[in-house]
This record gives C-alpha cells, sequence and structure tokens, in this order.
C-alpha cells in the first residue's frame, strides 16, 4: 500500500499530465495534406489509405534502424499492437527507404503496418525532421474528418521517461533505476 505521500505525488503527476494533454490539444486540430509514402515493397500508399476502416490513425515518427532507442520503443508496441488496432490505426513511419524499414522490422518481428517517408517531406512537416535533416521520435494522432480531410489532432516526442515506453517505469523502480543501461 502507497504511503500517503506516495500517493499525494502520484496525484500531483497523474494532474501533471491531464494539463499536459491539454496543452498539447490546446492548438486544435491542424489540417494536413495526404502525404505519399510507400509501403515495404516500395508501392505508393497514402496517408488517407493508412486509416483503413477507422476514422482514428496514430503514426509512430521512427528515427531508423540506426536507432537504438526507437528500436526500443518500437519493440515495446509488439505486445499492444492487437489492442491499439481495434481501436484506431496503428503505423509506424521511418525515413529510411522502403527495403531498409522491411529488413529491419522482419529482423525485430514487428506485428504492425510500418511504411517508409524516405524522402516525403513527411517527417519534417509533421515536425519530426528539423531542417537540416536530424531525426527525431515521437507520435501523431490523426483524425480522418467526414470529408475524406486529414487533421492531426495531437502529437508528442518519445524519450526516456515518457509513457510510451514501459521499461523506463519499471527500471526506476530498481535501486540503480537504469544504471547506464541502454537498448541494443
Amino acid at each position: 500500500m502507497a504511503t500517503p505521500e506516495v500517493q499525494a505525488a502520484y496525484e500531483k503527476v497523474v494532474s501533471a499530465k491531464a494539463e499536459l494533454l491539454a496543452a498539447i490539444r490546446a492548438g486544435g486540430p491542424e489540417p494536413v495534406d495526404d502525404w505519399t509514402l510507400h509501403d515495404l515493397n516500395g508501392a505508393p500508399v497514402t496517408l488517407r489509405e493508412l486509416f483503413g476502416e477507422h476514422r482514428d490513425l496514430l503514426v509512430v515518427h521512427n528515427m531508423g534502424a540506426f536507432c537504438s532507442y526507437c528500436t526500443l520503443w518500437a519493440d515495446g508496441f509488439r505486445g499492444f499492437t492487437e489492442h491499439i488496432e481495434r481501436r484506431c490505426a496503428f503505423v509506424l513511419c521511418s525515413d529510411d527507404p522502403p527495403a531498409t524499414v522491411k529488413k529491419h522490422a522482419e529482423s525485430r518481428g514487428w506485428n504492425f503496418r510500418c511504411v517508409s517517408g524516405h524522402e516525403s517531406g513527411f517527417a519534417h512537416a509533421m515536425g519530426y525532421k528539423t531542417r537540416d535533416g536530424k531525426q527525431l521520435p515521437g507520435v501523431s494522432a490523426f483524425y480522418k474528418n467526414a470529408d475524406g480531410s486529414v487533421s492531426r489532432i495531437s502529437h508528442s516526442p518519445f524519450g526516456p521517461g515518457d509513457d510510451f515506453c514501459a521499461v523506463w517505469p519499471l527500471f526506476d523502480l530498481l535501486k540503480d533505476r537504469h544504471a547506464g543501461w541502454t537498448p541494443k
């Protein structure tokens, strides 16, 4: 059972998360283009097509095969894919070329849809690639409007300690936290 101090701190965290979500959503939905990306065989696929039968879509902005941290986050989604896909469409988008994304996804046993945004400008437009080409990890939530247009409802970066990778809060419970551990 939690001590009163732990319970009070937990309640502050829950409240702060609600405030963060409100701040993230404060800008309102932003219209986005129907970007053309590529499936793992190199065939074009539009952002709108990624929704499938759903009205909502989560797109993970993955930095690519070179990033062990992005691989860790993606590996974690394997167990949640079925649950997520009952609620919305779920896709990982990497700026690696389609063949590289395919090889990496297969080597990791990823059971969710992956696409390539290689040379599309999608990651940059979504704020997950800087002007100088530095890739950034995160996730965007999209909504398909009644007229078929797409809006981005919200987005969030990924990083150690976020709510999107379970290993970090688990390691925080250990005596020496992550103790210098890094993903492979």
